[in-house]
């Protein structure tokens, strides 16, 4: 079995008997080690002895004298987030209804940073087990921002940040700093494609988040992230949902759709209106999909047996930063209309 990305705090909270994630102190004291939070040089007596108290005892009480205290400023709004923060957790009863809670609450206020952990942390509890490289793969686009690319009519899809990387000359240190301020490119860079027969290459350096996916049609790694959308939503609902990829849209006026990020919404939204689109913002839709219900008494009554279509698409920089929660947030349920 796989033990991929352990460095997601994963592996130190519990689950419950529905596969639901808790809340433990290991992982409390894991977010008290982050670098906004831990201690530096310049730290006064007060922060070190507020952060060694959380440490030892991570969801001890912190009343605002204990933060007035702190002589920086900026220690003192960093602990206020990570408390709000924490506070949160521990008053859901799982990490799934935490993470719910943040966007119905209709006051983002955690920092995308929580936000993308929680993430990668639930989809890796989904994902536990699994054998297939693709699926995995897959998942890093709910909680990583991704660069998009048209090869050969096919839409690849690499790590944001490890594309940036390599264009920056950052990954060859000093020598790569010193190529492109002197505008010379650094050696090409070819990142792994991942296929169906090379997985073990993912396996081998899971965290590196330097293997491309691919998003051709009905390709294996689009298939996979239909999967990974049908265990998402599964996980969280307990609704079973089957979806596909399709290469466009034909029902005239459709009932229901889902952005799967927020360019994807803007589309959908004007071609439900009838609005058409500029050859760009059709150019930057890089996948549709059809989502059907197994039960359809789940669904809304004027949704019921009709499919719904999700979309997603990269912005004006090629970037694709999918957000997951529209699929939880905006689902036809009768249970949350």
């Amino acid at each position: 079995m796989n033990n991929f990305w352990p460095h997601s705090g994963f592996h130190l909270a519990l689950r419950n008997a529905d596969n639901q994630l808790l809340i433990t102190d290991d992982l409390l004291r894991a977010w008290w080690s982050r670098p906004e939070v831990a201690p530096v040089n310049e730290s006064c007596p007060a922060e070190l002895a507020l952060h060694a108290s959380l440490l030892e005892t991570p969801q001890r009480v912190v009343t605002p004298s204990d933060i007035a205290a702190l002589q920086d400023t900026d220690a003192q709004e960093n602990y206020g987030v990570m408390l709000a923060f924490r506070d949160r957790l521990m008053a859901a009863p799982t990490l799934e209804a935490a993470y719910l809670s943040i966007f119905r609450s209709g006051d983002v206020t955690v920092p995308p940073l929580f936000i993308d952990q929680l993430v990668q942390m639930i989809v890796r509890s989904i994902l536990d087990g699994t054998e297939d490289a693709l699926l995995a793969r897959s998942a890093e686009l709910f909680f990583r921002s991704q660069k998009a690319a048209l090869e050969n009519g096919s839409v690849m899809l690499a790590d944001a940040d490890t594309v940036e990387l390599h264009a920056t000359g950052s990954n060859y240190g000093d020598l790569g700093r010193f190529l492109v301020e002197s505008k010379s490119k650094p050696r090409r860079v070819e990142l792994d494609v991942l296929h169906d027969d090379n997985g073990e290459r993912y396996w081998a350096r899971d965290e590196a988040y330097d293997t491309v996916l691919s998003f051709q049609q009905n390709g294996a790694g689009l298939v996979a992230f239909c999967q990974l959308i049908e265990r998402w939503i599964h996980h969280f609902y307990n609704v079973d949902v089957k979806v596909e990829p399709v290469p466009k849209i034909e029902d005239k006026k459709w009932a229901w759709h889902i952005g799967l990020d927020a360019q994807a919404n803007a589309i959908l939204n004007d071609l439900y209106h009838g609005e058409s689109l500029s050859r760009d913002r059709n150019h930057r839709i890089l996948s549709l999909f059809r989502m059907t219900f197994n039960d359809p008494s789940v669904v809304r009554p004027d949704v019921a047996g009709k499919p719904v279509y999700l979309a997603c698409a990269m912005n004006e920089q090629e970037i694709l930063r999918i957000k997951p929660q529209n699929l939880l947030l905006n689902l036809p349920l009768a249970s949350i209309s």
